[in-house]
């Protein structure tokens, strides 16, 4: 047991924020796995200030998905407020989350995401004007630092707590480094040795060895997945049976197909068909992944425009595997 404030958490599995996957579609099929806690992809503060009708949908949350943070992103205090105020009032989130990790050029180009770890005095300063502005608790993730050589995560994480954080998400990586090499933990270890609030570690966990690794060896409060449940949102499930002593639940075939038949389902009901399929072909081919002849399908994956040709591509996957196991 665990708790953000007064959100109390029944296991240590958190659902990573991520860009062009977080959408409620993809939040509520993992929900059925009841993580601890999901967050929202990365939402920018500037377009819920200026009222974009796409970045206010971003913002609504559904009955199944709580507890639930929605992640902020930017980089100027007023506006960076006056949009965690929205969050705060106007939404049914349970967390404001604040960005201060994402790697990718054009967030950082604009002072946003883990450009703030270049200037820390002015990311406390976002995080206490925030705390000030509002009732849910306020969160942060960040990296280990810019680059390997400025590394500054003990001192980001010490003057976050002190700006006011409820909780902080690290991820074990630079962001020279983006999303190579391998995540280290050493120094997330250090920091949740020193905090008076929950650390959540984040990188390349994806089986139940590795996560009870993490979670020994750190002492964190939760632990964070982000590419691990793409295609296999049952990875939660499995974690929390795997840390709880208990075997692991058998995974079908048509269980792992059912999966992917609600997520598009769920999606086209979100964004309509033509967009819905579009962004499947690459949740499609996370579900296939690792199965057996799962590459002769890759051509009709990346060409499918309806649901009706994604539900065929599943049948004749499946006809053919049991054909095959049959000789």
């Amino acid at each position: 047991m665990w708790k953000i404030r007064e959100i109390e958490f029944s296991n240590p599995i958190v659902i990573a924020p991520m860009a062009g996957v977080s959408n409620p579609a993809f939040r509520s099929i993992v929900a059925q796995y009841k993580p601890a806690l999901i967050y929202s992809e990365m939402i920018s503060d500037k377009a819920i200030v200026y009222k974009n009708v796409k970045t206010i949908e971003m913002t609504q949350v559904f009955e199944d998905e709580h507890p639930i943070a929605l992640q902020l992103f930017g980089e100027d205090i007023e506006s960076m407020v006056e949009a965690a105020k929205y969050l705060d009032t106007q939404t049914q989130c349970d967390i404001i989350d604040i960005n201060m990790g994402c790697p990718v050029p054009k967030i950082v180009k604009g002072s946003g995401g883990a450009s703030l770890m270049k200037t820390p005095e002015h990311a406390f300063r976002i995080v206490e004007e925030i705390v000030k502005n509002v009732k849910k608790p306020v969160t942060v993730k960040i990296r280990l630092g810019w680059d390997d050589k400025s590394i500054n995560v003990l001192h980001m994480a010490k003057g976050l707590e002190l700006a006011g954080a409820s909780a902080i998400a690290i991820h074990g990586r630079t962001r020279a480094q983006m999303y190579s090499g391998n995540a280290t933990f050493d120094l997330i270890k250090q920091v949740k040795e020193n905090a008076n609030i929950p650390i959540i570690a984040n990188g390349d966990i994806t089986t139940v060895e590795q996560a009870k690794w993490v979670l020994g060896y750190t002492k964190c409060d939760a632990i964070m997945i982000g590419r691990g449940v793409l295609g296999q949102p049952w990875l939660v499930r499995e974690l929390i049976e795997g840390l709880n002593g208990n075997p692991v639940s058998e995974l079908t075939m048509i269980d792992r197909f059912d999966s992917a038949r609600k997520h598009a389902l769920k999606l086209i009901e979100l964004k309509g068909e033509d967009i819905a399929l579009k962004e499947m072909r690459s949740h499609l081919s996370w579900y296939l992944k690792g199965l057996p002849n799962s590459h002769k399908v890759k051509d009709r994956i990346s060409q499918m425009k309806s649901f009706q040709e994604f539900d065929r591509i599943l049948k004749d996957y499946y006809d053919s595997q049991i054909g095959e196991s049959a000789r």
